[in-house]
């Protein structure tokens, strides 16, 4: 289910990736670790419409049951480049739960890539790749 290639070549929306990463960096060098995931996601924002990237803030992936809809929604942070969904921690360490959410949000988006961004973590943020 989660692949994690070591080639270049094999790696899904490479340069999608390569700058949604920068942005990711550029925010952690400048604001550090220990702020709230609210903070971050305002600086991510204006971290991706300084680089001209692509980017929906918190929208609603729809819920289905049996073919009926769900009231309940699904709201990831970003949807980047209309193909890969952005998720956001604050937290010291990733835990299954944490990946567990990105990996829904996948199967919900039938999107192929997520990735998973951990500002709390020190010394420098984290960004691991889901591919469904």
């Amino acid at each position: 289910m989660m692949h994690n290639k070591n080639t270049h070549e094999s790696l899904i929306y490479r340069d999608e990736c390569y700058a949604i990463r920068g942005a990711v960096f550029d925010v952690y060098r400048e604001m550090g670790c220990g702020f709230l995931e609210a903070v971050y996601q305002e600086c991510l924002s204006r971290e991706f419409k300084s680089r001209n990237i692509n980017f929906i803030s918190q929208p609603e992936l729809q819920l289905q049951y049996k073919g009926g809809v769900l009231n309940k929604k699904y709201q990831p942070d970003f949807i980047c480049f209309g193909k890969i969904i952005i998720e956001m921690k604050t937290v010291k360490q990733i835990v299954p739960e944490h990946e567990a959410q990105i990996l829904n949000y996948l199967k919900v988006s039938n999107m192929k890539l997520g990735l998973l961004v951990n500002f709390g973590a020190y010394p420098k943020a984290t960004v691991k790749r889901y591919v469904l």
